[in-house]
């Protein structure tokens, strides 16, 4: 997605290739494009000798073509970077010039608050070794000198410190309305690196559904303006996801050594994946040591400890960063040597009234009151945060405030004061200076926080790498020339037994080096295959270098989804698969995998549900396919009754439905019932069953409104009476379920004094929860009208 130029619109970009021709397509598109229907294109640049592309500062470049003259400004990170060397890669075999990469000397007397002072990663210079090593010019030599430079590297590095500056405020949606100097600049001395951390930047319905705010540019450049007087910084880099944003700022005599420079987000809210809870991550190499810094904001409530640390894992496991060099795998948090973590974690104090913990606080019996702390029983379990450290506490909690003071929450929760803000690392050679609180900023209901931290980067010696690297090489050329690569794997049969719907399996194998050099593995291809493997598995990691004598273990990941499991419940895909292991100057080692799969009524049509009398575990998977297209004994599937009519029975005041994400572990329970009907009665909070509900309209292989009505139901959303006439067109069994949700949604909203929902919420909160658009969302408008205009009575069974 680009901005064009000064008039800010949002555009869509493609790099189209026919017949060995390019050109540049230009799309505009709904706000949430969804499916091809939602984007229209608007014009086309052809890659010719009269195309031409000017690049200034921070991936905003020109496109002409003849008379015209187009300006974008792309998005900062690897996918920006990656589609502008496609695009250099068509214009290079043009006739005529090529292109002319433009780099404005002067920065234009730009002020410290402007993205003027973003850093750009390194180029190849001799005091950046770590960039020269990450371009793919050799292939297997290229790991091969990575590896035995990353084994030497205590002959040619020293450790420095430098100053980390780390801190986090959760703001409540407010607009910056005091000074941040007392927080940012309380160092005596300026630090070298500044890592900002917010939360709740914006609490507003547009920062949640868009990601639009225009807090962002508010807060950066209050940020900016607080910064240490004594020395000028240079901003790294910027990443927001809904309220949660980051800032990296480094002295300016600093930025050169800083290079590989990444963002990436990953939502962990409503259906484990929306931006209302999450994390934001910057990554970078500053010298010679890789440095990684994660803003979070987990789970909400006291009682939701679990869910905290279910939300670290995901996080965890989920945000990985794309290197500038493609052949390289992807990095996770844990890959880096340092790892600075700040947030609003919101672990609480439990196991004491308010007064309790007043009391202590009073006394300045942190350590007492700490021991009460969860995220240090957490840590004291291993049950989350496993090798990270924070300071000794020695500030009162951070939250709950009332705005504007220092009084604690007088509200009519009066919540207990709690450390939800905080500061932690991981890695060698940190310590940390100071771990404060700041009272004196009085703008949100938390206070901010802030820690100093000294850690000791890994810095080259030049004279001392450049003969490393020599001495290496020579060594390389000599071993080339002697031997070829050959390993032994543990296993080649893998089975996975009962696999279920979204829920991972994992089978290992270990990979032993047993040749007499170091070499280079990957899964590749078979003939006519698109890809490696089938979709449903996933080889991690899917490429990697062994040097000599060592090994590596390989997990194979079974993940069956929405897009795999309707072929794999009628018996139509097996889990069954041949992976071909390749050995870069090697042969080839032939994997078979294979297992059973459970079928589901997730990802089964609901065609098929409604002549399921019994649950579909119970039926063999030939009279399963015998039914498509039978009678349709049922109304509606048992299984959307099963849950609405849970949810009607319990949930119908339940505040935050369809807001607060369940338990993972609750959910398979409910699946499992549906899928079996053992035990008697659903299990599961009611926030997960309304998850597992949400996720059973995801699933479903054709969603409740068919793909062939949409464009009509865009068409007639405006008037009612076309609305009940597309309404009338749906399958039988499809109205049915349409009439039946539009019922149980319309008890909800009677119930809105008690559930604080309304129209809006329910519309938008269908939009983000489904693939492709489907479901609610795509028939939004035209339920609003159909449902104001039919009120149905409370769901029955049938």
């Amino acid at each position: 997605m680009v901005d064009l130029g000064e008039v800010r619109e949002s555009r869509l970009l493609g790099l189209v290739e026919c017949a060995k021709e390019h050109a540049l397509f230009i799309y505009t598109h709904r706000r949430m494009a969804i499916t091809a229907d939602d984007v229209s294109l608007e014009d086309i640049f052809p890659v010719s000798c009269h195309f031409e592309v000017v690049e200034g500062e921070h991936i905003r470049i020109r496109v002409s073509f003849q008379q015209e003259v187009l300006a974008l400004s792309l998005p900062f990170g690897s996918h920006s970077r990656f589609f502008l060397r496609e695009l250099n890669k068509a214009w290079s075999g043009k006739e005529g010039p090529s292109l002319y990469w433009f780099y404005p000397t002067s920065r234009g007397g730009a002020g410290r608050e402007g993205r003027d002072d973003m850093v750009r990663s390194s180029s190849h210079t001799p005091a950046n070794k770590a960039q020269m090593l990450a371009m793919p010019k050799f292939g297997l030599r290229d790991n091969l000198i990575r590896c035995e430079l990353l084994k030497s590297e205590d002959q040619y590095t020293h450790l420095q410190n430098f100053s980390f500056f780390l801190a986090t405020y959760n703001v409540n949606g407010q607009p910056p309305k005091e000074s941040l100097a007392p927080w940012l600049s309380c160092s005596t001395s300026p630090p070298d690196v500044y890592c900002v951390g917010f939360q709740e930047l914006d609490l507003s319905k547009e920062a949640f559904f868009f990601n639009d705010t225009p807090r962002e540019p508010e807060w950066m450049r209050a940020v900016s303006e607080a910064l240490h007087p004594d020395a000028k910084y240079a901003l790294v880099k910027l990443v927001r996801l809904v309220g949660i944003m980051l800032l990296v700022y480094v002295k300016r005599e600093h930025a050169e050594f800083l290079s590989e420079v990444e963002a990436e987000t990953v939502g962990t809210g409503i259906m484990g994946r929306m931006g209302n809870k999450g994390a934001v991550a910057i990554r970078f190499h500053f010298h010679n040591s890789d440095v990684c810094v994660v803003n979070s904001h987990l789970a909400a409530h006291i009682e939701e400890y679990e869910r905290r640390n279910q939300d670290y894992r995901d996080i965890c496991s989920r945000l990985q960063f794309r290197l500038l060099d493609l052949s390289r795998p992807p990095l996770n948090i844990m890959k880096h040597n340092v790892v600075l973590w700040v947030g609003d974690l919101n672990y609480r104090i439990s196991d004491l009234d308010v007064d309790q913990v007043k009391e202590l606080i009073t006394k300045n019996d942190y350590e007492t009151l700490h021991n009460y702390d969860q995220l240090k029983r957490q840590l004291d379990e291993e049950a989350v945060f496993e090798g990270f450290i924070e300071g000794e506490i020695q500030f009162q909690p951070t939250y709950k405030y009332d705005t504007g003071s220092n009084d604690w929450d007088t509200s009519e929760k009066c919540r207990a004061p709690a450390w939800c803000d905080r500061i932690l690392w991981r890695g060698k050679n940190i310590t940390q200076s100071s771990y404060q609180s700041h009272m004196t900023l009085k703008t949100s209901d938390h206070k901010p926080v802030s820690s100093l931290l000294q850690i000791g980067i890994k810095v080259v010696n030049e004279e001392a790498y450049k003969k490393k690297f020599e001495e290496i090489v020579r060594t390389i050329d000599k071993m080339e020339n002697e031997c070829i690569p050959s390993v032994t794997l543990s296993r080649r049969e893998l089975h996975f037994q009962d696999v279920k719907y979204m829920e991972h399996h994992t089978e290992s194998l270990t990979l032993y080096n047993d040749g007499q050099v170091p070499c280079q593995f990957e899964f590749i291809k078979k003939l006519d295959e698109p890809t490696y493997s089938k979709p449903w598995l996933t080889a991690n990691p899917p490429k990697g270098f062994l040097a000599q004598g060592a090994e590596v273990d390989i997990d194979l990941e079974v993940f069956v989804n929405r897009a795999t499991a309707p072929d794999l419940n009628l018996g139509l895909e097996q889990i069954e698969d041949i992976l071909v292991l390749h050995l870069e100057r090697g042969k080839d080692y032939f994997l078979s995998v294979s297992g059973n799969y459970l079928s589901s009524c997730y990802g089964t049509p609901i065609t098929t549900l409604c002549q399921l009398r019994e649950p579909i575990r119970d039926m063999p998977l030939p009279t399963v396919r015998a039914l498509v297209g039978g009678r349709l004994p049922l109304g509606i599937p048992k299984e959307i009754w099963m849950m609405v009519d849970h949810l009607f029975r319990n949930a119908i005041k339940q505040e935050d439905l369809f807001q607060q994400p369940g338990l993972r572990s609750e959910f398979q329970e409910i699946r499992d019932y549906l899928d079996t009907g053992v035990p008697d009665s659903l299990p599961g909070s009611n926030h997960s069953v309304a998850e597992a509900l949400l996720l059973f309209l995801e699933s479903l292989p054709e969603p409740v409104v068919p793909y062939s009505l949409y464009q009509q139901c865009l068409d007639c959303c405006s008037s009612p009476m076309l609305c009940k006439k597309v309404i009338s067109k749906l399958p039988q069994c499809h109205k049915n379920v349409f009439d039946y949700l539009a019922a149980f949604l319309r008890e909800l909203l009677k119930n809105s004094e008690h559930n604080h929902l309304d129209v809006n919420i329910l519309g938008e909160n269908g939009r983000n929860s489904t693939a492709a658009g489907q479901n609610l969302y795509s028939l939004y408008r035209l339920f609003c009208e159909h449902f104001f205009l039919n009120p149905l009575q409370p769901p029955t069974c049938h």
